[in-house]
């Protein structure tokens, strides 16, 4: 037995006994530190996990269950590694075990199944792309550099990139729609313009949970194609309307209600104020900006913070920024009325309005 003034067990294994109550803000506590510090090792349980389509496989079987022997040949995995990968997904949660044989935990099957209720694609994109980068996140803070590997323009050319890199937007879209759809009005506007807005998504269930309301998507020409067959999917297609573009070349699309979400981030402080500026511009007079992003406030907050160092190591000149800092950008424009509302996943929305004329 330990106390507080005896020194703990040596060795890893000591440092991450599950039986051990962990909090990485207890002093007293060095299981917490030790847990939070190998946080990368659960979080690629999951990340494997998904890429190797464990629960969709465990979903497809005839009872929803799968002895070790018979769920490792199915994922092709070597005998050596699946029986511990097996049990420590069971260990966090996310597999069930029974009399031998394995199923998906009910949180699995509900969001982790390849399926309409899909809740995995952003997880599987930044398996490739996040968590290669993170790796390297020491580099990062000492030059500043993303480090990100390949190029953009490549990634929007290749149509398996593309598809990963647009499901990963979905998936951060997709918690927020039902806040955004609560935060105006919606009756009192019929246009609708998503700036950024990849295949869709945001925009297709906006329109599609609003009769009245048609919509524009303004991203890159790439995804038109793409936006086509999801609106199309979602039943929206002929009120939906993609419009190819630069940001910062090509004037917005007009609109009564014009959303930027999760792109100032991605850019420097004078290009945000631009898009502000050009969002002015195209907001119709009495219409409404919406703005929304992982925002940091005067509080840290760690699901925005790291928001915020994605863009460090993804973007040249991205980061998080405060809520204040983008209300001054959008008073500046000449909106009023700005109002500020959370989101989930450590976002923060701005509301600002286009006075009548």
């Amino acid at each position: 037995m330990t106390s507080a003034t005896t020194p703990a067990p040596q060795g890893s294994a000591a440092l991450h006994d599950p039986s051990r109550p962990s909090d990485a803000t207890d002093p007293n506590d060095p299981f917490g530190i030790a847990a939070f510090g190998l946080g990368f090792a659960s979080a690629k349980l999951l990340l494997s996990a998904l890429e190797l389509g464990v629960f969709t496989a465990l979903d497809g079987t005839a009872d929803g269950s799968a002895e070790a022997e018979e769920l490792r040949a199915a994922l092709g995995l070597h005998p050596r590694a699946a029986a511990d990968f097996f049990d420590a997904l069971t260990a966090a949660g996310l597999l069930e075990r029974h009399y031998g044989r394995y199923r998906n935990s009910e949180r699995a099957q509900r969001h982790l199944v390849r399926g309409p209720g899909y809740q995995g694609g952003f997880l599987e994109g930044a398996n490739f792309v996040l968590y290669p980068a993170w790796g390297r996140l020491t580099e990062a803070l000492r030059t500043g550099a993303p480090q990100a590997e390949g190029d953009f323009e490549a990634m929007l050319g290749d149509p398996h990139a593309r598809r990963m890199f647009l499901t990963m937007q979905d998936s951060l879209s997709g918690p927020l729609i039902p806040h955004l759809l609560d935060a105006l009005d919606w009756s009192a506007y019929t246009t609708l313009t998503d700036v950024g807005g990849a295949r869709g998504n945001l925009a297709g269930h906006l329109v599609r949970a609003r009769p009245g309301l048609t919509g524009t998507v303004f991203d890159r020409p790439q995804n038109a194609e793409p936006c086509a067959e999801h609106t199309a999917g979602l039943g929206v297609a002929e009120r939906i309307t993609f419009t190819g573009g630069d940001f910062f070349t090509d004037p917005l699309p007009p609109a009564d209600v014009v959303v930027i979400g999760h792109v100032l981030a991605d850019f420097s402080r004078d290009e945000r104020r631009a898009l502000i500026e050009k969002a002015y511009t195209a907001v119709h007079e009495g219409g409404t900006l919406l703005v929304y992003d992982p925002m940091n406030g005067d509080k840290p907050e760690l699901a925005s913070l790291i928001a915020s160092l994605h863009m460090l190591v993804m973007t040249p000149a991205g980061a998080g920024y405060h809520p204040d800092h983008c209300a001054g950008w959008m008073e500046r424009s000449g909106f009023t009325d700005i109002a500020r509302r959370p989101l989930p996943l450590g976002n923060t929305l701005l509301i600002a309005r286009k006075r009548a004329a």
